[in-house]
């Protein structure tokens, strides 16, 4: 452990890993809204965040729990499919506030390209906001429609049928074939769209 009398400890949400202070500095300093997206083992969140001298404010959120509950949503919660229905979400009740922009902050999760948080971002933006973002580092449409899932359950279905089960068991459970993902995907997003009004 580092000693020294210039030594100084780091705050405690940094030595737990959980704020790089440096990187929310550069955020918050924009004076800009910030886009929060936070996966967690089961679940994706996505929240339109101002901050204040006395704490964030959250001007609009929305979680993968709510695709379920509201839109019908029967796959997975933590996918790239309900990455980009969640930002989406939040992304049309940021816009319903009035909100036109915000920078992208994923906190500590690593920018690969590809990754779920950029699923995210990629719905917000399709809702209207304007989020920078390199257009390379989103997931391509097939993915974010699930086609490689719908792919790998057709696969494995022919393959090891009692995998299949074992794997997609929670999709059977709610009703729904993985192979067709897609085709649910585009259900549920059209839900989302029309009760905004949008199209």
């Amino acid at each position: 452990m580092a000693r020294g009398p210039r030594y100084k400890v780091p705050l405690k949400r940094r030595r737990l890993g959980l704020t790089n202070y440096y990187k929310r500095a550069k955020l918050v300093i924009s004076g800009k809204p910030r886009l929060v997206v936070r996966k967690t083992a089961r679940h994706i969140t996505v929240q339109v965040v101002t901050a204040k001298p006395e704490g964030d404010y959250t001007h609009a959120a929305a979680y993968t729990k709510e695709l379920e509950t509201r839109f019908g949503w029967k796959a997975g919660t933590k996918d790239t499919p309900a990455a980009y229905l969640v930002g989406l979400l939040a992304g049309l009740r940021a816009k319903s506030k009035g909100i036109e922009e915000a920078v992208l902050d994923i906190g500590l999760h690593r920018p690969t390209k590809g990754a779920k948080v950029f699923a995210a971002a990629l719905g917000a933006i399709d809702a209207g906001l304007k989020v920078p973002m390199d257009e390379g580092v989103a997931p391509d449409e097939s993915r974010i429609r699930g086609e490689h899932i719908a792919h790998y359950a057709k696969v494995l279905k022919e393959e090891n049928p009692e995998l299949f089960k074992k794997r997609f068991s929670k999709y059977l459970e709610k009703g729904l074939d993985p192979e067709h993902l897609p085709e649910h995907f585009e259900e549920v997003k059209a839900r989302i769209l029309a009760a905004f009004g949008a199209s």
